[in-house]
């Protein structure tokens, strides 16, 4: 590999002047894990929950690249997130796949030249039915409220977008004698939507929803490109294949709340089968580092072979994320997104030894284990230096609890002064 892609795949090959090599003897070398539904990485929260509709936020204005996640998930073998605005909206804000380059500047970390995406929902979050009951005052508080809601959003878009066909329809001679109608950020996004430009991953869990989704969208003139967590999805298989849509779902997460109850370990390879390509993803930053073991449960509960459930990690989100030309397998070409395993990835004993971005190794285990060794090393001297400097009669700073200032009390309960 050179310049972050694939350059040659097969052996005997020639070993070109400064390039490395990597002896990975019997050990598994395969792409990097995409995370199809990660909130990894956010700074200051995910949720812009002030209105049903907040399509002009976007999740990209807000990327955190110090979060230690990215490290922990490259550990994991995970290369790519893409990082969803939460579900306390009907029609959310706008999403952001990144690369874990961890110490990369935010905009240096983002996926280069994919295709815009952004967050719809459904359920119990939606009409805040689990907001507590001094927070049940925003519209809608039913499911049929969100429906109208999403439909009442894509009327306002197509008269937005109406509007601005008219006004570019004109001439310059008319233009000048006429006003531009007033940009919206927010019907920006949805008539991208409209004209295939931005694509939806809508959080889902009941049958019934689904299906409403996907009739608003055949009604209103676009797709639903990805259902994500989709608990319910073996149930619609067959209308999701019809419709076009992907499916990205928890391998047995159910029973935390009402709607998931009709969750099956099953599910993935049920839509798989049907035809619906499909992914396990996270929605959890410890679970993430184990999407691995999280595709390989199909195995068991369904009976895919090991490059179907590898495919759910890694190909199959690369697809519903359009970037499969780019990531998602090993291919002369395509970006140097690798790991290398000490055991077959899909079994529970396998660990990462090695994981690369666009050809860099950004997690090595060789170099963890250096790294935390100076680090435990480093700690156990500046402990032994503050104990040998309080032998040695250093000044030493009282414990002791420090309490506003407005409460103006002269001591604490253990007996000590305040300041």
């Amino acid at each position: 590999m050179s310049a972050g892609k694939i350059q040659k795949i097969g052996q005997n090959l020639p070993v070109l002047q400064d390039i490395r090599v990597v002896d990975a003897s019997g050990k598994y070398l395969t792409s990097g894990i995409i995370d199809e539904h990660s909130h990894i990485a956010i700074a200051q929260g995910v949720n812009e929950c002030s209105h049903s509709v907040t399509s002009e936020v976007r999740i990209g204005d807000v990327i955190d690249p110090t979060d230690i996640n990215i490290y922990r998930q490259l550990s994991g073998g995970v290369t790519c997130s893409h990082l969803l605005h939460g579900s306390c909206n009907s029609i959310g804000g706008q999403t952001q796949l990144i690369k874990l380059c961890w110490g990369y500047s935010p905009e240096a970390m983002k996926f280069q030249g994919w295709p815009g995406f952004i967050k719809f929902a459904l359920g119990e979050n939606v009409k805040t039915s689990n907001w507590g009951d001094m927070n049940r005052i925003r519209f809608p508080q039913t499911r049929m409220g969100v429906e109208q809601t999403m439909y009442d959003a894509f009327i306002r878009a197509k008269d937005y977008q109406l509007s601005w066909t008219k006004y570019n329809s004109l001439s310059s001679k008319e233009k000048s004698k006429s006003f531009s109608p007033r940009r919206d950020l927010q019907l920006d996004a949805l008539v991208e939507i409209l004209d295939g430009k931005r694509f939806i991953t809508c959080h889902s869990y009941v049958q019934s929803e689904i299906n409403m989704l996907m009739h608003v969208a055949d009604s209103m003139g676009f797709k639903v490109n990805t259902f994500t967590h989709i608990l319910e999805g073996y149930k619609v298989a067959d209308k999701m294949k019809a419709h076009g849509a992907f499916a990205s779902n928890f391998s047995d997460w159910w029973t935390y709340k009402y709607e998931v109850y009709d969750a099956i370990p099953y599910n993935s390879a049920i839509l798989t089968k049907v035809g619906v390509v499909t992914a396990v993803n996270s929605d959890d930053a410890e679970m993430a580092r184990r999407l691995n073991q999280e595709a390989a449960k199909s195995i068991k509960y369904g009976g895919l072979s090991e490059e179907e459930a590898w495919k759910l990690c890694t190909l199959n989100p690369a697809k519903m994320l359009h970037v499969d030309d780019r990531v998602g397998s090993i291919k002369v070409g395509k970006d140097a997104d690798l790991v290398l395993w000490n055991n077959n990835p899909l079994s529970i004993y396998a660990k990462v030894n090695m994981t690369l971005v666009d050809g860099i190794v950004f997690y090595s285990e060789q170099q963890d284990s250096l790294k935390q060794d100076w680090i435990q090393k480093e700690r156990t001297r500046l402990i032994n230096a503050m104990i040998q400097a309080k032998q040695n009669g250093a000044p030493t700073q009282k414990v002791g609890i420090v309490y506003p200032q407005e409460w103006d009390c002269e001591t604490v309960t253990d007996g000590s002064s305040v300041n």
